[in-house]
């Protein structure tokens, strides 16, 4: 199975690369599946339901949230009924929606979808390598599922190596989210599971991590907030990884990233 994860979507920018560029990406690399990472795509905060029908439209099986998961107050009320909406697995018992969902891919296999947010760096939260570990047992790789994704929300490259090597054959990839930046460490860890520290962003990398520079450099300067982040608008970059998975195991046997427009190096797989 191919599957496709895209990082953070960055405001209006970010929705539009993923509206232009998804459908091609889709029928180009021949995707079974596609998660995408939406907690900043509303205004930079969150996830209205009209943007989350957006990302679905354009091709997205799963959407996935984050720290940011409830700056969009409609978020409460919208996310009970989306089965295909993620977010954090390790928030308090009785939140609103799913921290794992399983969802039927294009070519008719399961594939588990699982949200955990880091605690290095982060407000306290229930520990999400406990919870993760519990969904995962609940819905085994090979057995109920054909593949299983675990978008690690964290600050900390530290933490989601480790939720990697935690998670090791038992799920076909663990990828981290949040930080905005792709990293160049994507690889196949000894027990089959594709590990890669971030994803990036589908957002404008002329910026500060998705953000007009004026105020991250006001508050870096002088200490004192003047106005609120406004998301980038020049060209967004859409940033993420691929995965092939086997059929039979659910284990990773390919990774690749991708960075596609903006001003970022281009990187493609080829099929």
């Amino acid at each position: 199975m191919r599957i496709l994860f895209l990082g953070d979507v960055v405001g209006k920018v970010g929705r539009k690369a993923i509206v232009e560029r998804l459908p091609s990406l889709i029928e180009k690399l021949k995707l079974d599946f596609v998660i995408v990472n939406g907690e900043n795509a509303s205004h930079g905060r969150g996830l209205t339901e009209k943007h989350f029908n957006e990302l679905i439209g354009a091709g997205a099986d799963v959407v996935t949230l984050g720290d940011h998961a409830w700056d969009q107050k409609e978020t409460l009320g919208y996310i009970a009924r989306e089965q295909n909406l993620v977010r954090p697995i390790n928030m308090a018992k009785g939140t609103a929606g799913r921290g794992a969902t399983l969802v039927s891919a294009k070519n008719g296999q399961q594939v588990l979808v699982v949200q955990g947010l880091g605690r290095v760096f982060m407000n306290p939260i229930d520990c999400p390598f406990l919870a993760i570990e519990d969904a995962i047992a609940q819905c085994p790789l090979g057995e109920m599922a054909d593949a299983i994704i675990v978008d690690f929300h964290v600050e900390a490259t530290s933490e989601i190596q480790a939720m990697g090597h935690f998670l090791d054959g038992r799920a076909s990839l663990v990828v981290g989210t949040h930080t905005h930046i792709p990293t160049s460490d994507q690889r196949i860890l000894k027990g089959g599971t594709a590990l890669m520290s971030d994803a990036g962003m589908c957002g404008d990398y002329d910026s500060v991590i998705g953000v007009q520079t004026d105020e991250p450099l006001n508050r870096f300067l002088t200490g004192v907030p003047k106005e609120r982040f406004t998301p980038a608008e020049g060209e967004a970059t859409l940033s993420g990884v691929m995965i092939e998975s086997d059929d039979k195991s659910g284990l990773c046997v390919r990774v690749e990233p991708i960075r596609i427009g903006g001003s970022l190096t281009q990187v493609m797989p080829i099929v």
